[in-house]
């Protein structure tokens, strides 16, 4: 096996781990882009390179391309983690994309929880209702965003529909 299937082989679990990160959301209209998605996904697909490399070496025997991978590797994870961590590139509308699916998982597990303490079902729904309710707010906002650009210094959230 080749050092363009590895590179492949890795490239495509990266997309499929991207992509398995949203089957915990809410509901299909809650699926965004999200960067901090794709660069946690980047991450693990650097840190597999590592991990997949290390227990192959001895199939892929070209020691200079294998510290490549090896360096390239840890450079992307080193990046994406940091890019995760410091939300860097992270804006008003990607930070709304980040958060919708976010706050879909809160809805999925409240609802879904198998919960008998009636003070935990009470917080329950509680988080399930302001979630649903923020998740409207943000799409608004997106969609009022994306048409009119930013509103104006001082102006109150509208947390109403």
């Amino acid at each position: 096996m080749g050092y363009g299937r590895f590179a492949a082989m890795i490239a495509t679990s990266t997309i499929v781990m991207y992509g398995l990160m949203y089957l915990n959301t809410y509901a299909l209209d809650h699926v965004f882009f999200s960067q901090t998605r794709m660069w946690m996904a980047l991450y693990m697909g650097a840190a597999m390179a590592v991990i997949m490399l290390a227990f192959m070496l001895g199939m892929y025997t070209n020691r200079t391309v294998n510290i490549a991978i090896f360096i390239g590797a840890i450079a992307a994870f080193a990046l994406s983690l940091w890019l995760v961590r410091s939300q860097e590139t992270v804006e008003d509308l990607a930070w709304m994309r980040a958060m919708i699916p976010h706050h879909s998982i809160a809805i999925l597990t409240s609802e879904r929880a198998n919960i008998s303490d009636p003070r935990v079902q009470e917080l329950a729904n509680a988080i399930i209702e302001a979630q649903r309710g923020e998740i409207d707010e943000m799409k608004r906002y997106i969609a009022d965003i994306e048409a009119n650009g930013d509103a104006p210094a001082g102006t109150p959230r509208d947390k109403t529909e």
